[in-house]
């Protein structure tokens, strides 16, 4: 017990200092070589154009943040229901998979351009765009999830009668719940880069202003700092939205699942 209570600081003690480490490293060397802000600025640089111009930055994370939160919720709904239809019917899942499996391999790059010429409402086609890359890891570790059940329990079940619908509901879908927690955790980091991908084709044409935007004004104008100002920002958000993610799995499953249950240690 006392080895986990010390354990629990140095979660967030031991990144921070290695960060701190690195920070300090990196502007060293950018002030021992003199080198130009506009090739690379150090950290003192960033955080000063994050200072100045976080209000326009923080607007635009605001944009940013709207798609990526819808497209993890749709990822969320759509991607579970169709694993529930593929875990009901093995000829649905063999027949449609792959198709999932396309779009996921088919880089977003090339097709955002269609879906926005395509899909006339921005917001919406930044959405699609976003649900495309963040909605196969929930399908995937859904699907694997409710065709983990144990088959013991399975023909227990059945030999007490089970309906189907009984089955999915004690048994699939609570064998399924950590693996689609898993997915929800892999498809929030690929929401946010694919609303930023998206806003990149989109921002080209003013469509939009979200941090995708201003990472390009930003290098066009030299302005370097602001840009890497602009990365941060967008660095911490795919963090907070990971350990949002993580929280949410380890509320759902400490009382009962292996994987939240921290280990006891004396």
């Amino acid at each position: 017990m006392t080895s986990r209570r010390f354990a629990r600081p140095w979660r967030i003690a031991a990144p921070l200092a290695v960060g701190a480490c690195l920070l300090a490293v990196w502007e060293v060397v950018v002030q021992a070589e003199n080198i130009p802000s506009y090739i690379l600025p150090g950290p003192l640089a960033i955080a000063g154009s994050l200072w100045t111009d976080g209000p326009s930055l923080l607007a635009s994370l605001v944009v940013t943040l709207r798609v990526t939160l819808a497209a993890l919720a749709a990822a969320a709904v759509f991607g579970g229901a169709i694993a529930l239809l593929f875990s009901l019917s093995r000829i649905l899942e063999l027949s449609l998979f792959p198709y999932a499996v396309i779009l996921q391999v088919t880089p977003i790059v090339a097709i955002a351009p269609l879906i926005i010429i395509w899909v006339h409402e921005p917001f919406l086609a930044l959405l699609v765009c976003a649900w495309i890359v963040a909605f196969f890891p929930v399908v995937a570790n859904t699907t694997v999830g409710l065709n983990s059940a144990d088959r013991n329990l399975l023909a227990l079940f059945r030999l007490y009668g089970a309906s189907q619908v009984q089955v999915l509901r004690y048994l699939k879908l609570p064998t399924a719940l950590p693996y689609f927690l898993a997915g929800l955790r892999i498809s929030g980091g690929l929401a946010l880069i694919g609303a930023v991908v998206a806003e990149f084709v989109a921002g080209t044409g003013g469509a939009e202003t979200g941090l995708a935007f201003r990472i390009l004004e930003a290098g066009y104008r030299l302005a370097i700092p602001r840009l890497f100002a602009a990365l941060f920002l967008l660095s911490v958000t795919g963090i907070v939205i990971y350990l949002a993610l993580d929280g949410l799995s380890r509320l759902l499953l400490r009382h009962w699942h292996e994987s939240a249950i921290e280990e006891e240690e004396e």
